[in-house]
């Protein structure tokens, strides 16, 4: 994130028209100043044409595992696989709950530590 050295509020992305193409700067939100710092080198000048329509690739795949795994039973299925996390469901000073997930049918408990 980057601020204005004019007035400290926050630069943010603005398209404007120049030499007859629409281009992306860093503006200033507060007193509107263009930073001007090679914006075609930092990746902050883009053709009209780039910026139409941003495309997100969705991925389609059931042997995506991202969390980790461990071995304990699945008190639904018996299986003996499931992945785990940790969440601070209460203050602070109170320990975090772990969750599990069964790995063979998404069965979902907790376990308070």
């Amino acid at each position: 994130m980057q601020f204005c050295e004019n007035c400290g509020a926050r630069v943010r992305p603005k398209q404007i028209e120049s030499n007859g193409e629409t281009v992306v700067v860093l503006a200033c939100n507060g007193c509107g100043q263009l930073i001007e710092d090679k914006p075609r080198e930092t990746g902050f000048l883009v053709k009209k044409e780039e910026m139409a329509s941003p495309s997100i690739k969705v991925v389609e795949s059931s042997n995506i595992q991202t969390m980790p795994t461990t071995e304990v039973e699945c008190p639904k299925c018996k299986h003996e696989g499931a992945f785990w996390w940790f969440v601070q469901t209460r203050s602070g000073d109170e320990p975090a709950t772990q969750f599990f997930r069964c790995t063979k049918c998404n069965h979902t408990w907790r376990f308070y530590s």
